[in-house]
């Protein structure tokens, strides 16, 4: 139904931007751990600062980073942040809710279950990226950017200039494990929420269990394919041209699992905050917009005028 691909559409947008400004400290301490590569330091002209930052804590690395570069650090593009989270989720939604429409349609109205759902969900992701992994690119060159003097403007151009579009979806091949993170994000929410509401009138979460059940899911997606997000992240900020395989094969022979997650602390805190927070948000907004959209379209009653 369109009112429920605008509600979707609208709530996800929302509830994106919203996380993302509120968690964006999280967000780059995460990408910077991400993006120590401990590689380098393996290379005679590399220093021995690079290697000791790549075995710090989450604390002790965003204590370095305050220590040297200030507040501003963790501020840095958080508008560019809240864009893309806003652009990814809307049109994540947008594609998820359409594909869910048209799957009931050729089953008879039926919902889809849980390996549909994982499909759905993968393709969904494959829909938005052409627009949302420049905006991603972007976005991580912000993060990890060491001129303060180069605003996102300018690193942009910097970055077009360098690397033309083709340079912007460097890592894309990540995805093919990657899509599977909101793909199994919004399944177990969605199968978990529907186990929990079918015998409640409203069909809803109140705040704190939409918040949880989040805070579940988002951990879950996380922990099985985070060598890949860490993988794309390297690979988004490193001149390196190599296969996401050999490349995690390389990070594993050079630091075993350990190097594998490096940076899952402040990736599994932001994220599972943020999922929570984003999809309580979405919950509520959505159904505040379904139910403003439906109840604006119903046909209005005039009172029938006696005659005297």
């Amino acid at each position: 139904m369109p009112e429920t691909i605008a509600s979707e559409v609208i709530s996800a947008s929302l509830g994106g931007a919203i996380s993302a400004s509120v968690l964006y400290p999280l967000e780059v301490l995460k990408t910077k751990m991400q993006a120590e590569n401990k590689s380098s330091s393996d290379e005679e002209d590399a220093d021995e600062e690079n290697e000791d930052r790549s075995k710090l804590s989450m604390v002790d690395y965003a204590s370095y980073l305050y220590k040297n570069h200030g507040i501003d650090v963790f501020l840095s593009g958080v508008e560019t942040s809240a864009f893309q989270s806003a652009t990814e989720k809307a049109l994540f939604f947008f594609a998820y809710t359409g594909l869910k429409s048209i799957y009931r349609g050729l089953n008879g109205g039926a919902p889809p279950k849980t390996f549909s759902s994982l499909v759905l969900g993968c393709l969904a992701e494959w829909i938005h990226l052409p627009i949302t992994l420049p905006l991603d690119c972007w976005t991580t060159a912000i993060q990890t950017n060491t001129n303060p003097q180069q605003g996102p403007m300018q690193l942009l151009l910097t970055l077009l200039s360098d690397k033309g579009m083709k340079g912007m979806y460097k890592g894309i091949e990540a995805y093919s494990v990657l899509c599977l993170k909101p793909a199994l994000q919004y399944t177990v929410f969605e199968q978990v929420k529907a186990t929990l509401v079918i015998s409640r009138p409203s069909k809803m979460l109140n705040a704190a269990e939409a918040f949880a059940l989040g805070m579940v899911a988002r951990t879950i997606s996380t922990v099985l394919i985070f060598p890949y997000i860490r993988a794309k992240v390297v690979l988004q900020t490193s001149g390196k041209k190599v296969p996401i395989p050999k490349l995690l094969k390389d990070m594993y022979q050079q630091g075993g699992m350990a190097n594998l997650f490096q940076g899952i602390g402040p990736e599994l805190t932001r994220g599972v905050l943020s999922s929570a927070l984003m999809l309580m948000i979405k919950d509520q907004i959505g159904h505040f917009v379904e139910t403003t959209i439906s109840g604006s379209s119903r046909p209005q009653r005039h009172p029938v005028r006696r005659r005297t």
